[in-house]
């Protein structure tokens, strides 16, 4: 294994440790397999692609979020708060209804042919790097999405929005008879869980091809950081998607059939060695 291929690693895995957080956060929260999550993924990279076509790519990465934070919203106030009292699997087969109606939305609009973005021009070349040269714009991935999690866990820790969101996700009705508006609090959190989604999708868009069934293609994996990070937990899915990210690619290089089935086997191994998952919480 050499440093390029370690970085490749841990590129992947920054790109699933954005995603898995969104979707831990709401997990965390509503206590929904939101199966819609890699829909919105899907959703990022493809609105990334018409912006960045008229605007250029950083203005993409500024209305993404934005955009996905609305459809958040919207699933917040349309599907997850009307059906709070409906049982988990009723909730998730919903969001896989919502998730197959989003894939065939994009291929009207933007219709099946694979789709690119270009990245930045400065980012176009390559970066020397621990003594390699490597490409610049998955460098630049790293880099934001470690600046990123930095910024989610500060956020969580140290203002009253990010205590109220820890708080509600330990007892939502011991949260609410202290005091807190747990429904602006879900709101928050699926509309944050949201955005992050999209600017996953949007990071993505230059990294890998843009096709109608890329967001089913993450789902899974991304499903299982979840479960093995410890289910709703932020920092579990963050070590687990990075951990998962380098394993799998590094596997890939030595054997590609053999890292198809990678994903599978470390959820195989946490559960049996420590059910709860990573980070202690348990899998329910």
């Amino acid at each position: 294994m050499n440093a390029a291929q370690l970085l490749n690693g841990v590129a992947l895995g920054s790109l699933l440790m954005v995603l898995s957080s969104g979707l831990a956060m709401i997990y965390g929260l509503r206590g929904v397999a939101n199966f819609a999550h890699g829909a919105l993924y899907m959703a990022g990279a493809y609105i990334a692609y018409s912006v960045s076509d008229r605007a250029g790519f950083w203005l993409a990465l500024l209305v993404v979020p934005l955009a996905l934070a609305v459809l958040g919203v919207v699933l917040e106030l349309a599907f997850f708060r009307p059906l709070q009292h409906r049982s988990h699997i009723e909730l998730g087969l919903i969001t896989f209804g919502l998730a197959l109606m989003a894939e065939r939305l994009v291929v009207l609009i933007w219709g099946e042919s694979t789709l690119r973005v270009n990245p930045p021009e400065f980012l176009q070349g390559t970066t020397s790097f621990v003594g390699i040269e490597y490409p610049s714009y998955r460098l630049a991935i790293i880099v934001i999405a470690v600046l990123l999690a930095a910024a989610l866990i500060v956020w969580l820790r140290s203002t009253s929005i990010g205590l109220h969101i820890r708080a509600a996700s330990q007892d939502i009705e011991t949260a609410a008879i202290m005091g807190i508006n747990v429904d602006r609090v879900s709101l928050v959190v699926v509309a944050v869980g949201a955005a992050l989604a999209g600017l996953a999708g949007a990071l993505a868009a230059p990294y890998i091809a843009l096709d109608p069934g890329m967001g089913n293609a993450f789902l899974i994996t991304v499903l299982i950081v979840v479960v093995v990070g410890g289910i709703g937990s932020i920092a579990g899915a963050m070590i687990a998607g990075m951990g998962l990210g380098i394993i799998q690619t590094v596997t890939t290089v030595w054997s590609p059939s053999l890292a198809v089935v990678v994903p599978y086997a470390a959820l195989t191994i946490v559960l049996l060695w420590r059910p709860t998952g990573l980070a202690g919480k348990r899998v329910s």
